[in-house]
């Protein structure tokens, strides 16, 4: 039987992530995949990352985290790429939020910029006149193609610091033992470590349902589009708009925030969680969305399979009032990912095995700068 230092179960930003620090500071390393290559919240996101939207020690997370992404650019293409963020505010209030902010950021040492409505317009073309009041621009944020971007990052680990990669493989059961903690699989094949630590999502509740019965784990599913290529049309970098400063965390910390009124014309869409942002692929093709609705983590089905057109016709209809270009509608897609009110989900089964899922949709942005600060307290080690 196999014996490693670590063996991560999910092979999703959050795992992998694990997986690459445990690596780099020299641990044997085994990541365990159930389906043939991921697709669960990785995939199928818009690939921003962006700490501009995030508040507290996610804010801190993320910004290391760009410094990982650009780390590891260096050494592998990613599909990193340098074009940073935008949030068009659409209003005063939107606009007043965006000062704030920028305010805040100058204090933290975070680059941003102020963009007047005729600078957002020549800079971004595509937009809308009559919806731009504004915008606030961070220079250092990145883009990832998402169906991309785990992928190179797993072969990365495999051939840099030999992890054990392997997709196809299910989980049915972890338990400790005398040396640490055993895996065993579906073929059953069984595994050996000194710990284990699962980023599986809410498909923890296969391995240990009782851990989530006492929980405010809730699950998130997100309505999302792609557009065609339009020819000749650019929007670089990440393009998040008034929905998503009226939502984000960062927003939410700022002085007037709790004084802005909610306008009439978006209840419907805030009822929805939808807030739209815009992310253009390498082939020119833009994802758009997103919505939100919740169910508990012990109900995910609930949530159901399906898509529903009313959602994706609200938001549509909203990013016609954003950009100028035409919008049809390539395909579509519901992404689900799991989140909890206390930030992220952090368990200890025992002294050997550490669940840890529940980040929501801070993944991408955040992702990698967490999963270093958890390996390095878990495990004592640093790379």
């Amino acid at each position: 039987m196999a014996t490693y230092d670590l063996i991560v179960i999910g092979a999703g930003a959050l795992g992998t992530f694990h997986a690459y620090h445990a690596a780099k500071a020299g641990q044997r390393v085994l990541l365990l995949e159930k389906d043939q290559y991921p697709i669960g919240a990785t995939v199928r996101n818009f690939g921003q990352v962006v700490p501009s939207g995030l508040a507290g020690r996610w804010f801190d997370y993320g910004r290391r985290s760009l410094e990982i992404y650009r780390d590891i650019q260096n050494q592998t293409d990613l599909t990193v790429r340098a074009n940073g963020t935008v949030y068009i505010a659409s209003d005063p209030d939107e606009w007043k939020l965006a000062n704030e902010l920028h305010d805040r950021y100058n204090h933290l040492g975070y680059a941003s910029e102020l963009l007047s409505k005729a600078h957002c317009l020549t800079k971004y073309p595509a937009l809308q006149a009559d919806y731009v009041a504004g915008g606030l621009y961070f220079p250092d944020e990145l883009s990832v193609e998402p169906e991309q971007m785990v992928h190179r990052l797993i072969a990365f680990i495999q051939k840099k610091y030999g992890v054990d990669y392997r997709s196809g493989s299910a989980v049915i059961d972890c338990q400790s033992n005398y040396s640490g903690a055993i895996v065993s699989l579906t073929n059953r094949q069984r595994f050996q470590a000194g710990r284990v630590i699962i980023c599986s999502g809410h498909e923890v509740r296969l391995l240990f349902p009782e851990v989530l019965t006492d929980t405010d784990l809730v699950v998130s599913k997100l309505q999302m589009l792609l557009v065609k290529p339009v020819s000749g049309i650019t929007l670089p970098g990440n393009i998040l708009t008034g929905l998503s400063i009226r939502r984000y965390e960062s927003f939410q910390a700022c002085p007037s925030f709790s004084t802005i009124p909610k306008p009439e014309h978006l209840a419907e869409l805030q009822r929805w969680g939808i807030h739209i942002l815009f992310k253009q692929a390498i082939d020119g093709s833009f994802i758009v969305g997103d919505s939100h609705e919740y169910a508990d983590a012990t109900k995910a089905e609930d949530l159901g399979y399906h898509t529903q057109d009313y959602i994706n016709d609200l938001m549509i209809t909203e990013a016609r009032r954003i950009v100028t270009f035409p919008l049809a509608i390539e395909k579509t897609w519901a992404g689900f990912y799991s989140q909890t009110k206390a930030e992220i989900f952090e368990h200890d089964v025992d002294e050997n095995i550490r669940i840890v899922t529940g980040i929501g949709g801070k993944g991408m942005s955040s992702g990698a700068g967490y999963a270093e600060a958890s390996i390095r307290q878990w495990l004592g080690v640093t790379a």
